[in-house]
């Protein structure tokens, strides 16, 4: 098996072929080529890759990851984090790779199901009399603005037809009332 540099080394390689989506780079002293992706060209935002690299090109990468895929050995190579005038390392660390890679690995939630609370506790304030929380919880001053919980949209619906029903039977019971001029 030919030698291939070490995880995280530092070599300078020439440009294979330029891709849509990054560039092969040959690895020297193998047959092997490492992957530059567009979006380890540059710390900026690349689109297109040719703008950036040419065929035959001299470029200072660092191995960022080996991964055997379908029984082939793939190699990611990192530009960005090299300097291009002098191949000085400006990652040491690997901050920025692993900063990379938890971006890649954040959670989505593909359901787009609504997600409900059951948060609030089936409690009344002895304090208030508001819903959702005890006497000692109470944010009530003595004589200020009361407050409470935001109904949920069902209540809300069967809140606004009961006060329909209310308004429509005291109108009937009621008779007119008059104005009086001043």
């Amino acid at each position: 098996m030919e030698a291939l540099p070490e995880l995280y080394a530092i070599f300078q390689g020439e440009v294979a072929t330029v891709t849509e989506y990054g560039a092969f780079i040959k690895i020297p002293g193998c047959r092997k080529q490492g992957l530059v992706h567009k979006t380890h060209m540059s710390s900026c935002r690349v689109d297109k890759p040719s703008e950036i690299v040419d065929v035959g090109d001299k470029v200072w990468v660092k191995l960022i990851r080996k991964e055997m895929k379908d029984d082939k050995l793939k190699l990611s190579l990192s530009m960005k984090v090299v300097n291009q005038g002098t191949g000085k390392d400006l990652d040491p660390n690997n901050v920025s790779l692993d900063q990379d890679e938890r971006k890649k690995r954040t959670f989505r939630d593909y359901t787009s199901q609504k997600i409900t609370l059951e948060a609030v506790l089936n409690t009344v304030c002895k304090k208030c009399g508001c819903k959702g929380h005890f006497a000692k919880e109470c944010f009530m001053q003595p004589g200020g603005t009361k407050y409470s919980l935001i109904p949920e949209e069902e209540e809300e619906e069967v809140a606004a037809a009961g006060y329909e029903r209310v308004k429509k039977t005291s109108m009937v019971d009621e008779p007119p009332k008059k104005r009086k001029k001043v």
